[in-house]
């Protein structure tokens, strides 16, 4: 037992609860937040599938746009976990719903921990913030890059992810004391689920298996495993070389086309919803006049937008595991939970 203490914050999310799991399994006493202790019996019964946190977890109540309860949390920590924020695949009508708490949010965690002289902060910012953009060429990015807000139909999530990381950024730029900072961008975030409420991002392999998807756009994603992004955020957490930087966690560029006939190879009956019909760009661009989500994604169709995850096997020696494990795992934690 190491006894080092860590904050996580957002205990009841997708990312987070892996990222509390982890530590608990490497021997640290963890804090979590949760809007509300409520919450607190139904994850401990999700984490408790992972791992048996004795007497080591405790949960304290705080709100991304509230300032109560984030000192109280965080005295006392060594490290700082900020994982909580809003996650938006739909556009909402005001862009601020998704950015005023992620930015207010990652400046309150921030400040707390700068206040309490923590070690190290690691954020979970996004590659929504290292973007080259939606236009009509493939490109791959690494963590040099931030998304450009002044470009057209940048989405609210990139704005969210992109202001809070400059915002955290900018307060350890301007603090003199001893807490350093690193980020993790992730990109799609898929693996097992260990209740029915599983975040948004995994609706994509949770729409296939449903049928929900009639059928397969041109459309493709960087996936990553939530069990490899939890082990990044520990990296980043200790390793010297962490500090100051930013870690894309990036593992398989995969169609959408690909994940399907996986599913269908691998699951048998349990894939027998999941679409074969591939959809023309034609028909994504022309219904992405009247719904906002497909408009929003048609500029991609057809088109390899990339990230790379190099520097944090290089740096961190952070080694992804393989997309079938993830997507398989993924779906049969969906089936199992009776999700789908």
């Amino acid at each position: 037992m190491n006894g080092e203490t860590v904050l996580v914050t957002g205990g009841s999310g997708y990312i987070a609860g892996w990222c509390v799991a982890g530590l608990l399994q490497q021997g640290y006493v963890v804090r979590t937040t949760v809007r509300d202790l409520s919450k607190e019996a139904a994850v401990r019964a999700s984490l408790g599938k992972i791992t048996d946190p004795g007497n080591r977890l405790s949960f304290y109540a705080a709100n991304l746009t509230a300032d109560a309860g984030w000192d109280e949390a965080v005295s006392g920590c060594d490290y700082v976990l900020h994982v909580a924020s809003p996650l938006g695949v739909a556009d909402p009508k005001d862009p601020n719903d998704l950015i005023i708490p992620a930015r207010e949010g990652a400046k309150r965690a921030v400040t707390a921990a700068i206040k309490a002289d923590v070690k190290r902060i690691v954020l979970t910012s996004s590659v929504a913030a290292t973007s080259k953009g939606s236009g009509g060429r493939d490109w791959t990015s690494d963590e040099t890059v931030w998304t450009d807000l002044a470009a057209p139909k940048v989405s609210a999530y990139a704005q969210s992810k992109t202001l809070a990381e400059r915002a955290a950024w900018a307060l350890i730029q301007a603090c003199s004391g001893q807490t350093t900072l690193a980020t993790v961008n992730p990109a799609l975030v898929l693996g097992p689920v260990t209740s029915d409420d599983f975040s948004e991002s995994v609706q994509v392999v949770e729409r296939l298996l449903s049928g929900r998807v009639p059928g397969l756009p041109r459309l493709g994603f960087n996936v990553v495993d939530v069990r490899d992004v939890a082990d990044l955020h520990i990296r980043a957490m200790t390793d010297p070389q962490a500090a100051g930087q930013r870690f894309i966690a990036a593992a398989n560029f995969a169609w959408m086309g690909e994940i399907a006939q996986l599913l269908r190879e691998r699951l048998g009956e349990d894939a027998a919803k999941v679409p074969t019909r591939k959809v023309p760009d034609c028909v994504v661009r022309l219904a992405g006049l009247f719904d906002k989500d497909l408009g929003s994604v048609a500029p991609s169709l057809g088109h390899t937008h990339d990230y790379t995850c190099e520097k944090a096997q290089r740096l961190l020696g952070w080694k992804p595991r393989p997309l079938e494990e993830t997507i398989l795992d993924c779906a049969n934690s969906l089936i199992a939970s009776g999700a789908v």
